[in-house]
């Protein structure tokens, strides 16, 4: 729902599904019938696609979709497909976010584990959020949907002291500090229980 492996796939689908349902995009083409043909970076090329006449979108529905001289409708249409897709999962993400940061008492509430009932008493501290990927980094209305979503959620006045930080090699560190805070013993090589 919220990975660049699956953002364009579920694109595809949407316009498959709208072909089968309508005649929008006249019959359905080979291949926009194979799957994850519409790999994400494309996805975020057609949704970035800011010439007048949406000239990159036409280039992809002709190209990789084999769908020819799609008029001006058809291809502000596909660009609302991948805005709202791209929206979708933004929302996704920032809600899995959120609910780790409430969790955590780090949303303004002073959390489940702080035993605090009034916001009043609580001083909100910086908190920062590691982010990995190509999907953050490289498409820029997807990082863009993702903060406007946390701060939507959590509020300006909290969200100030949330930070998203885009880490390289973030799951090379998780799986280090996870190794490091194991209390097992590993003696020459071999770990004793």
């Amino acid at each position: 729902m919220i990975s660049g492996m699956y953002l364009g796939e579920i694109v595809r689908r949407v316009i498959v599904r709208m072909s089968l349902e309508s005649d929008i995009f006249g019959a359905v083409f080979s291949k926009l019938s194979t799957p994850f043909i519409l790999r994400t970076p494309i996805m975020a090329a057609l949704h970035e696609d800011n010439s007048p006449d949406l000239a990159e979108v036409a280039r992809v529905l002709e190209d990789i979709l084999e769908v020819p001289d799609a008029p001006m409708k058809v291809r502000k249409l596909l660009v609302n497909v991948c805005d709202v897709v791209t929206r979708r999962a933004a929302r996704l993400a920032a809600a899995g976010i959120v609910g780790i940061l409430k969790k955590i008492g780090r949303d303004g509430s002073g959390g489940i584990t702080s035993g605090r009932s009034s916001r009043a008493d609580t001083k909100m501290r910086r908190s920062v959020v590691a982010v990995e990927g190509g999907l953050y980094t490289n498409y820029s209305m997807f990082r863009n949907y993702l903060n406007e979503s946390v701060v939507e959620i959590l509020g300006e006045e909290v969200a100030q002291h949330v930070t998203l930080k885009v880490m390289d090699d973030g799951s090379g560190i998780g799986a280090a500090l996870v190794a490091a805070s194991n209390p097992s013993r590993v003696a020459d090589g071999v770990q004793i229980p």
